[in-house]
């Protein structure tokens, strides 16, 4: 188990960590393509390195998870962190991905509603937002549309729910996230940069007992983020988005997209988990 002293410190950076990873992922955003020529020009149009770039952001929250300091490494955790999230390796991972499980018939569903005015609209806000530094704000201002639409009794809110859902229509998020996790910690264990007191089967176990409320931040942060990514949208064009994202071609696409935006970064976070034994001494978590 983890010591009594540190486990409710680690268990608060372990979800804080998560939640981190799900605002990256469950917000609605880009559409992928199946062969390699085809992707290449969509992920152009659509911008998805954007998409993979922000990744790196959420290794921020990692040294807390770890129970150290990223202040302690200065200037060598950003070039750390740059080195490992590099957009070149992230793209050719989620190339390689796609490139063997997308078909073209969804290819060319999601292709087409993205290159409408409203798709192109779409991908420019979920851009902005993705790569936005200003995560106290945007949650204060997510959190005021919301309160004001909620006043209203507005059907806004059952719009951005029923978005937020179907982009994670297989319902992996949680467990996803679990994963990622799981990978990080026993890598960084087995790199020496941490000592792990709990076996793979016990840390998920661990992790589990927190998977109800995890459930529910998720679900009310990615609430927050559309309400706020998408606050210049009409209700009507919400609407619109959210009818899109419920086609099931549509969602094929998005279970297929998280899947792969997940394997992307459990690959990245057990690179980094290798490459932080470079700059700091093992600690017992």
């Amino acid at each position: 188990m983890v010591r009594p002293d540190r486990g409710k410190k680690e268990m608060r950076a372990v979800r804080f960590f998560a939640l981190t990873l799900s605002v990256l992922v469950m917000m609605p955003g880009l559409a992928l393509a199946a062969d390699r020529g085809k992707l290449e020009e969509f992920l152009e149009v659509t911008g998805f390195d954007v998409a993979l770039e922000s990744i790196r952001l959420s290794a921020s929250s990692a040294p807390d998870m770890l129970g150290l300091e990223a202040e302690a490494f200065g200037t060598e955790w950003t070039r750390l962190t740059t080195e490992v999230f590099a957009t070149d390796v992230m793209h050719d991972l989620a190339l390689d991905l796609l490139e063997k499980t997308l078909e073209d018939d969804l290819l060319t569903h999601a292709a087409d509603f993205y290159a409408t005015d409203l798709g192109q609209r779409l991908v420019v806000a979920e851009n902005s937002s993705h790569m936005s530094e200003e995560g106290e704000l945007k949650d204060e201002s997510g959190e005021a549309i919301i309160a004001g639409l909620a006043r209203i009794d507005s059907t806004r809110l059952d719009y951005l729910e029923r978005m937020n859902a179907a982009s994670d229509s297989a319902g992996t998020a949680v467990r996803a996230i679990q994963e990622v996790q799981v990978r990080f910690l026993m890598a960084a264990a087995g790199a020496g940069v941490i000592e792990l007191q709990l076996e793979e089967p016990d840390l998920r176990a661990l992790l589990e007992t927190d998977e109800d409320a995890m459930k529910a931040e998720i679900e009310a942060n990615a609430l927050i983020g559309s309400a706020y990514t998408y606050q210049a949208f009409s209700d009507a064009e919400v609407l619109e988005y959210a009818e899109a994202l419920e086609n099931p071609k549509m969602r094929k696409v998005y279970d297929l997209m998280n899947a792969v935006q997940y394997e992307v970064m459990a690959n990245r976070f057990e690179a980094l988990a290798v490459a932080m034994q470079r700059l700091q001494p093992s600690q017992e978590l």
